[in-house]
């Protein structure tokens, strides 16, 4: 007979359940997006970014079409306006808009942090001018909005060129 096993505790004493592994703490919740502090939240009806996939699925329902045949309508108009841009053509889109290529003549800049004087070489760049239609619907934002046009009729990134 083989003798029976023998264990460090004693047999007579009642056994107690094991305390369930330590569980670790529910990860936090993403962070929200604060507003920097000192200004206020913009309100609800205030403008938005709309991004092409938007403006395909607009078209795409009131035309009836589906999105991919939007989006490929779309983007060749987009890349048509790009075409010939590059070509040096002007676009004009009545009540809208024309597009046109000006050549900024090259010049002398300055580095801001070593006041070191540098060429800046002439360059193509793209201009828009409003046209009508355009301009009266963004005319009709409401007063004190921080988002209204400032009635210029050109709008480029850098106002040194005439």
């Amino acid at each position: 007979m083989s003798p029976e096993p023998t264990s460090k505790f004693p047999s007579n004493l009642p056994r107690r359940p094991m305390p369930p592994p330590p569980s670790r703490p529910p990860p936090p919740p993403p962070p929200v997006a604060k507003p920097p502090s000192g200004s206020n939240p913009p309100p609800d009806d205030a403008p938005r970014t709309i991004t092409k996939k938007e403006l395909v699925a607009r078209i795409a329902e009131r035309t009836g079409q589906t999105k991919v045949v939007a989006r490929d309508i779309l983007q060749m108009f987009l890349d048509e306006i790009i075409k010939e841009l590059g070509r040096g053509n002007r676009l004009e889109f009545r009540e809208f808009g024309v597009f046109e290529i000006k050549e900024r003549a090259a010049r002398k800049a300055q580095n801001p942090r070593t006041l070191e004087k540098v060429d800046v070489p002439s360059k193509r760049v793209v201009k828009f001018r409003v046209g009508r239609l355009m301009k009266e619907r963004v005319g009709e934002i409401p007063e004190g909005s921080q988002f209204i046009a400032d009635g210029s009729d050109d709008y480029d990134d850098d106002d040194d060129d005439e």
